[in-house]
């Protein structure tokens, strides 16, 4: 090797060595795979770099042995640089006790304690029969008795679904805490099957009697999910004395497909609502199954997050669901909307995508749909995450139902969260972010020149400040504010006494974004993998509002002593509490902008007719 080649030699290699291993350790974090692989990788990045100046005087191709030989084995390493499958524990403790045996209506169970004992756990109970082969796309089907203990130590099985890869997850999680803790800790996936109808309970432990229920249904779109995530966790709710319940239903093509020929075969005509046929099936099992364990079926309360809260506004519309439940918590979702911006859909396009995905999977009949692999399914091209009138679980829309006073709940706690859409605007404009120059015509897009003009006015100064934020902040007011707004309104008019709110906590990690109240309001931040990014500002808050959501679950009033006083919402006092480092009532911030949405939508309407 030359003298010239010698220093290029000693520049360049270290600093590409040095790079492609810097690369290689942040993708393994990322990863969450099994540090056993990092090892490895490290192990051949370390030999290939020996090897490689122990040959740097032989001849190019003998060089390139050892640098070949690298990549390979990282191609050979990086698919097993991934989270495993695996069962997840109700306990998050080592060696956990075991419960006495509950029995129930169909038969006995037996689950985990708490730590220190003071709540029992029971994961995984079944609520319906399997929808699996001819149960697959039909109203969910009450269980069977079964014999022995059914344990129940574990949660049970996600519903189908397409996982995102753990790369993209934490990078997302990177995102929203701008820095990077790198721990190499091994991730887990939950298995996941069609074998999903399940739900997981925190009661205080002991006998108890008449207690209040939670009965909580999980967001993600109606697409993903699972009864199982941490920041929903029921035991600080069991440990204020309100049993915790949380469902598990079916997701996307499983849960929501729609079809003609099925609601023809269904003695109820339904199509299209499976997975809130589930919801309000599992509704029916904590009525029947209340005082087995403890609770007072006359006091439950549904509650949910995301599509989790469109499913609750639902469910206050269903005819199915009517005397099942007394109350609702809705956290950011609703659709109880003239037309709902997201997670609803007419009949009519429901059954239409519903025969392009029999095309598209090349079936002329339901028999053949059904004999297809669950995988196969889920490969599919079109989402399937709207409800949709079916004449069965819903009769008419959930406006509609309002309209009519015919909905089920007597008290409403409702609201959302500052930066509500900066998780779906922001990566969609990722490499284009929206500016002054560009915001007029991205509004013109969704809103008409007309519509987007008068908004443009609203958010002059907003828009002259920064652009960027005042376009996420103007969809986060048409696809949460003012659903809610909507809903609290029309609950409002048929006497439903009301209680909203806007969280407004920012912390190291989510912070106001969607779904960053839920660790709040359940009790949750110390169960946080990021609890680091929290503090004791944090804590004290999550307290307040655990209290506040328990107190409603068993009173329909969030109020208490000891707590500042949340105003019942009413026409002559319009005002929120704000839920952050102030706890106070506010007057909402976004009044001004409802009334163009609502006009806009009302357009749509009459243009549509």
């Amino acid at each position: 090797m030359s003298k010239p080649g010698k220093i290029i030699f000693w520049i360049s290699f270290p600093l590409t060595a040095i790079i492609t291993l810097l690369l290689l350790i942040f993708y393994l974090d990322l990863a969450n795979g099994p540090l056993a692989i990092f090892i490895l990788t490290i192990v051949a990045f370390v030999l290939m770099a020996s090897i490689r100046i122990i040959l740097r005087h032989k001849k190019f191709v003998i060089r390139m042995i050892p640098t070949l030989s690298f990549v390979l084995t990282v191609a050979i390493l990086l698919p097993f640089a991934k989270p495993s499958l695996k069962t997840k524990s109700v306990a998050y403790y080592d060696n956990p006790v075991k419960t006495e045996v509950l029995t129930l209506e169909n038969g006995q169970v037996q689950g985990l304690y708490n730590e220190d004992k003071t709540v029992e756990i029971y994961g995984g109970i079944p609520y319906a029969e399997a929808p699996i082969g001819e149960l697959r796309w039909k109203e969910p089907v009450n269980k069977k008795n079964w014999d022995g203990v059914l344990d129940c130590s574990n949660f049970g099985p996600r519903a189908m679904q397409n996982d995102s890869s753990a790369v993209v997850n934490s990078l997302v999680d990177l995102y929203a805490e701008k820095s990077w803790h790198p721990d190499f800790k091994e991730g887990h996936i939950e298995p996941m099957s069609e074998d999903c109808l399940n739900l997981t309970m925190w009661k205080p432990a002991g006998d108890v009697s008449n207690l209040p229920i939670l009965v909580y249904i999980h967001g993600g779109s109606l697409t993903s999910g699972a009864a199982s995530f941490e920041d929903y966790n029921g035991e600080e709710v069991a440990k204020k004395g309100v049993i915790m319940i949380n469902v598990q239903y079916r997701l996307g093509i499983f849960g929501y497909f729609a079809h003609h020929d099925l609601a023809k075969e269904s003695p109820n005509g339904t199509t299209g609502n499976y997975g809130l046929l589930d919801q309000i099936k599992a509704l029916e099992w904590v009525n029947n199954n209340a005082s087995y364990f403890g609770g007072d079926k006359n006091n439950i309360t549904i509650a949910g997050e995301s599509a989790g809260s469109s499913s609750v506004s639902a469910i206050c519309s269903s005819p199915l669901a009517s005397g099942k439940f007394k109350r609702a918590i809705g956290e950011s979702s609703s659709v109880v909307v003239k037309r709902a911006p997201h997670t609803f859909r007419k009949y009519e396009d429901a059954v239409k995508m519903g025969q392009q995905i029999m095309e598209e999977m090349k079936c002329s009949s339901l028999e053949e749909m059904r004999k297809l692999d669950a995988s196969k399914l889920l490969n599919s091209k079109y989402t399937n995450s709207s409800m949709t009138v079916d004449g069965y679980a819903l009769t008419k829309t959930p406006y509609e139902v309002y309209m009519a006073h015919e909905n089920n709940e007597d008290e409403l706690l409702n609201g959302f969260n500052v930066l509500e859409a900066d998780a779906f605007v922001v990566p969609q404009y990722l490499f284009n972010p929206t500016n002054k120059s560009n915001i007029h015509e991205r509004l013109v897009e969704t809103f008409g020149d007309v519509f987007a003009s008068q908004i443009e006015e609203v958010y002059k100064d907003k828009i002259e400040k920064d652009a960027f934020s005042a376009f996420n902040e103007i969809f986060s007011v048409y696809w949460f504010m003012y659903p809610h707004h909507s809903w609290t309104n029309m609950a409002l008019q048929n006497g439903v006494k009301v209680y909203r709110y806007q969280f407004t906590k920012e912390n190291g990690y989510y912070g106001t974004y969607h779904s960053g109240e839920m660790i709040y309001c359940y009790g949750n931040v110390k169960k946080s993998p990021y609890y680091y990014r929290y503090n004791e500002s944090d804590l004290k808050l999550s307290e307040i509002m655990l209290t506040y959501w328990t107190n409603f679950a068993k009173n329909g009033n969030p109020n208490s002593e000891g707590l500042q006083n949340w105003p019942l919402f009413s026409y002559e006092n319009p005002d929120i509490i704000e839920l952050g480092n102030n706890v106070g009532p506010i007057k909402d911030p976004y009044g001004d902008l409802y009334p163009i949405i609502e006009a806009f939508i009302d357009s749509q309407i009459i243009n549509d007719k």
